[in-house]
């Protein structure tokens, strides 16, 4: 019976390999496991069942430095991306055993389009699916309040970005002064997404409302920035979960994260995205400028507004006293003529002038004598014509 040392083995495997694998292979995988160790990328792929999402193939792969240093910034610069777990690739390999280590496929190229690709259909799920829920563009129905001053920044403490909004805002030529309160997250990496959810449930939980209980919110706006790291480490900017928390957050929030080649989704579901923490500041001072302008201008205004205003009462009491001045006139014209015609009617009623005509009047005690029956012999009566007066008796 034959029999072999397992070096021995192993070198039959190795030459087995070689012999029946000699070509190189364009491979579609998802990266399980991504590491740099000495130079060299070791990866662990994975192949998923497309409904139940279990593994259904797994290999170890291996892409040695002098390959390496060529591959990762090509694959970088064009998907905006470091390679990490989760993403799907399109390996070139080839098949390589080594007695010592094993089996391996040894990466000597990377598609970074297919990765594009399968990036792109991710983002565009994910922003479907915020549309379908109707909070894509909820933030952009909130307002910036007139006077935002009260910002709370979710940053790096250390990053350089966070100290440049500061310095912006503190040495801006104005003279404004801002409150900001950082709440320190984790920008890079894998822990992106959850970090800055933590934060935003902080300033939500611990912070939204004023302890003063005056009603009004502890923070105008929230301000998301990252500042002096690689753009292909964007990846925790484009997840789901981040953009809903973002979506629904019920102050504005702006996004500076420093890159601008593409939005992130982040950008997309933020208030106002901007491309650096420094744009972040100078659009905060713009918008106090701007209010501040608004209040120059209506100081400027109100007293030519309040000449304006007396100038219109004094001409329009003055009309008003040119109408009341004419209706005066007229009714006391109307009024003469009345007068005059009421005057000329009663002259007409003057006993004077009908005695004038040869009339005349008889009186009994003052009254005048309608009926001889009102008299008895003996009464005196008084007789007015037109020149004197006649007094008899009644026999």
């Amino acid at each position: 019976m034959t029999s072999y040392t397992l070096r021995q083995l192993n070198l039959l495997v190795r030459d087995a390999v070689e012999t029946s694998l000699a070509d190189e292979y364009w491979v579609q995988a998802e990266l399980a496991e991504c590491r740099e160790n000495r130079g060299h990328c070791y990866m662990e792929l994975v192949e998923k069942d497309e409904q139940s999402h279990t593994p259904i193939a797994r290999a170890s792969a291996k892409c040695w430095a002098t390959s390496w240093n060529l591959i990762r910034p090509h694959f970088e610069r064009n998907t905006g991306q470091s390679l990490r777990a989760g993403m799907k690739v399109l390996l070139k390999v080839y098949a390589q055993f080594h007695e010592t280590f094993g089996f391996s496929w040894i990466v000597t190229d990377i598609d970074p389009t297919f990765t594009i690709g399968d990036m792109a259909r991710k983002r565009q799920e994910i922003i479907r699916q915020l549309k379908e829920e109707g909070i894509f563009d909820l933030q952009r129905e909130l307002q910036l309040p007139l006077f935002t001053k009260r910002i709370a920044v979710i940053s790096a403490e250390t990053a350089a970005g966070y100290g440049d909004f500061c310095r912006q805002l503190e040495e801006n030529e104005y003279g404004f002064r801002f409150e900001v309160t950082l709440f320190p997250a984790i920008m890079q990496g894998e822990q992106v997404e959850q970090s800055i959810i933590n934060a935003l449930e902080r300033i939500y939980n611990e912070a939204l409302v004023s302890p003063s209980g005056d009603g009004r919110g502890a923070f105008d706006c929230v301000v998301i920035i990252r500042g002096g790291g690689a753009t292909s480490d964007l990846s925790g900017f484009d997840t789901l979960a981040l953009a809903e928390n973002v979506a629904q957050f019920p102050i504005p929030i702006i996004t500076g994260i420093g890159h601008d080649r593409d939005e992130s989704i982040l950008d997309m579901v933020s208030h106002t995205r901007v491309k650096t923490p420094t744009a972040a500041a100078a659009l905060l001072i713009e918008n106090l400028k701007r209010v501040a302008d608004r209040i120059e201008d209506a100081r400027q205004r109100i007293p030519v507004l309040a000449l304006q205003a007396i100038s219109n009462s004094r001409h329009r009491v003055e009309m008003a006293e040119n109408r009341l001045s004419v209706a005066i006139d007229r009714r006391l014209t109307s009024q003469k003529h009345r007068l005059e015609n009421i005057t000329i009617q009663l002259q007409g009623y003057d006993p004077q002038r009908l005695l004038s005509r040869g009339y005349s009047i008889t009186l009994y005690h003052g009254r005048a004598v309608r009926d001889p029956a009102q008299l008895r012999p003996g009464d005196e009566i008084e007789t007015r014509v037109e020149k004197g007066t006649l007094k008899s008796i009644i026999k």
